[in-house]
C-alpha cells in the first residue's frame, strides 16, 4: 500500500494498494565523501560531506485478465504520484507500507511494461518499475544529527594517526582537533601515542 501524506505527515486522499505483493524490494544508501590533502600526510583524508538519503526500488505486477479491465486504471493510480500537488506545489509525500515496513518517501521514477492485451488492445498485465527517494524533513534531519552527535565515543590511536586526521573521521573537519585536545588535556598535539585511548565530544562541543 502507498499512503500518500499532508504537511504534517498526516494521511491525504485514498491509499493506492497494489494487486500483488512485490516478490522483493531492495533499499539502496550513499554517503557523498570529499578528499582532503592534510599538510605531511602522504594521502588525502576522505571526510564525510553529506548523507545521500535510502533509496526503496520494487517491482509491481498487474494483472486484470479475468476482469477484462484496463489494468492502466491500477497502474495509473501509481504514476499518479509523480504529479504536482495543488496544495503542495510538488509531488505528495508517500508511506510505502508493506507488513511491517514502513519507508516515508517521494516516488522519483516509475517505468510501466505491458506484456498482455485485449483483442480490443486494451493492456491487461503490466509490470511498474518504482523507484522511492526517502524523504526527512530539514527538522527531522537536525533531530537526528543531534541525537546522534550527543554520543561522545572513545577511540584508540593507531599508528601514524595525528589529531587532525582523527577530527577529520570524527567530525569530516580536520580543524576541529583542538575539540579533541581539550577533551583529552592534550598540550602538544604533535605528541600522539600510538595505542592511547581519547575521548571524542560531541560534534556542538
Amino acid at each position: 500500500m502507498i499512503q500518500p501524506l499532508d504537511y504534517d505527515g498526516n494521511p491525504k486522499g485514498d491509499a493506492v494498494k497494489v494487486l500483488f505483493n512485490p516478490s522483493e524490494y531492495a533499499i539502496d544508501k550513499s554517503n557523498s565523501l570529499q578528499s582532503t590533502v592534510i599538510p605531511g600526510l602522504p594521502a588525502p583524508v576522505t571526510q564525510f560531506v553529506g548523507g545521500g538519503g535510502q533509496t526503496l526500488t520494487m517491482e509491481l505486477f498487474f494483472d486484470t485478465y479475468e476482469q477484462g479491465a484496463d489494468v492502466r486504471q491500477y497502474t495509473n493510480q501509481v504514476t499518479a504520484l509523480m504529479d504536482m500537488d495543488p496544495d503542495l506545489h510538488a509531488p505528495p509525500v508517500c508511506m510505502v507500507i508493506w507488513g511491517k515496513m514502513q519507508f516515508k518517501a517521494v516516488l522519483e521514477r516509475a517505468s510501466q511494461r505491458f506484456t498482455m492485451f485485449l483483442d480490443s488492445g486494451i493492456p491487461v498485465r503490466a509490470t511498474l518499475n518504482a523507484s522511492f527517494r526517502e524523504y526527512r524533513t530539514m527538522t527531522e534531519q537536525q533531530q537526528r544529527a543531534t541525537n546522534q552527535a550527543d554520543q561522545t565515543k572513545q577511540v584508540t590511536v593507531k599508528r601514524g594517526e595525528t589529531l587532525w586526521s582523527i577530527s577529520a573521521r570524527e567530525y569530516g573537519d580536520p580543524g576541529r582537533w583542538r575539540s579533541i585536545a581539550r577533551a583529552n588535556g592534550i598540550a602538544d598535539p604533535r605528541k600522539l601515542q600510538a595505542g592511547s585511548s581519547l575521548r571524542i565530544p560531541p560534534a556542538e562541543a
